[in-house]
């Protein structure tokens, strides 16, 4: 039996997040594929390159695995060993289950913690206090902050200069022309923040009783087994 059912959003919220995960997954693929058949063209046809195309493309990818955890949590996709849960009862199973969710969701927390931590000083933004739970912010000395740090190749496009200039509040006299790197890894706190919402979204549905498990299925499995006996049948 599949631990999820093909997942619809009931809220307002819920719908728009799952908006924006699929189109975001679906761009980033795009944009993926167009870069790397560009670059290939370039280089085979015109004996030329995009100089900033494979780090681009490994920023994209990057930005695609971390967007695809959350998506896995939506629809039950992250693996797990069940042996335990199949060997006990129904209602020790569900307390086990839901033992697993609370324990996946303080992880999360955690590493929401972490993940703003490490990205918000890109972003001269002060990063938190405390140990393990944030417990405010720190108070952040003018050379605390780490200005323009820029990538390796990709340039700045220039509808967003005017953004940066004021997030980073940049005003040097050098000319700011790589992309900054708070804007590859703004991914990371974006993508445990999704990471979170869906934890919380499956925890939810584990406690209704909507969903038996947060880990993927034996399906596929089933769908092997039963297809390899009706080879043999055949033959």
């Amino acid at each position: 039996m599949s631990g999820h059912g093909r997942y619809v959003p009931k809220s307002r919220l819920g719908r728009i997040v799952n908006s924006f995960e699929e189109n975001a997954i679906a761009l980033l693929l795009g944009l993926m594929v167009t870069l790397t058949f560009v670059n290939v063209v370039a280089r085979y046809v015109f004996n030329s390159t995009v100089i900033w195309g494979l780090e681009a493309t490994l920023v994209l990818f990057a930005w695609l695995v971390l967007f695809g955890v959350s998506y896995a949590v939506k629809i039950g996709a992250h693996l797990g060993v069940d042996a335990l849960l199949n060997a006990v009862s129904s209602p020790v199973r569900r307390l086990l289950a839901l033992a697993s969710a609370l324990a996946f969701l303080a992880y999360t927390l955690l590493l929401l913690k972490g993940a703003w931590d490490f990205w918000a000083p890109f972003a001269n933004l002060p990063p938190t206090t405390g140990r393990w739970f944030p417990t405010g912010f720190e108070d952040m000395k003018p050379w605390d902050y780490r200005g323009y740090v820029p990538v390796e190749t990709i340039p700045i496009p220039e509808f967003m200069r005017p953004f940066l200039e004021w997030l980073l509040l940049f005003e040097g006299d050098e000319p700011f022309e790589k992309l900054p790197i708070v804007i590859p890894y703004m991914i990371v706190p974006v993508g445990v923040a999704l990471l979170l919402f869906r934890v919380i979204q499956a925890t939810v549905r584990l406690m209704r009783g909507e969903i038996n498990s947060m880990i993927a299925s034996h399906e596929a499995e089933d769908a092997v087994e039963e297809l390899s006996a009706r080879s043999s049948g055949e033959g």
